[in-house]
Order: C-alpha cells, then sequence, then structure tokens
C-alpha cells in the first residue's frame, strides 16, 4: 500500500489484497478474473483490482444470487 494513504482511500489492490477483501482464495480470484468476472487493471506486469471492480464484483454475486431464488 502507499504510504500516507489509510485502506479506506486506496484505490487499487493486488489480487491478493483483493481477495482477501472478496473473503475469497486467492485462486479462486484468479479464475474469476479469468472468467472476465472480476475485472482488473495492468500497471506494467503487476495486475491491479481498482475498488470499483471489487463492488462491481459484488453486484454480480448478489445479481446471482437474486437469480437463483426467484
Amino acid at each position: 500500500m502507499p504510504s500516507g494513504l489509510s485502506p479506506a482511500e486506496q484505490r487499487l489492490y493486488s489480487v491478493a489484497s483483493a481477495s482477501q477483501i472478496l473473503n475469497i482464495g486467492r485462486s479462486h480470484a484468479y479464475d474469476e478474473i479469468r472468467l472476465g468476472r472480476l475485472r482488473t487493471v495492468r500497471s506494467g506486469r503487476r495486475r491491479l483490482v481498482p475498488i470499483e471492480y471489487i463492488e462491481e464484483y459484488v453486484e454480480l454475486l448478489k445479481s446471482e444470487a437474486d437469480d437463483m431464488a426467484a
């Protein structure tokens, strides 16, 4: 995490950190990325997950849960 930023102000997360936020395993996060369900950006060779994409993924999971309940 860049110095001077609190976790609430951080905008980009490593895949490992994003998987912790989402409470899923790192390999599951990479599977979701490969399937296009969890989007990422590239910074050089690093793959990072913006907080907006983490929130988008949560909304996707919620909509899938709603669809299954209907």
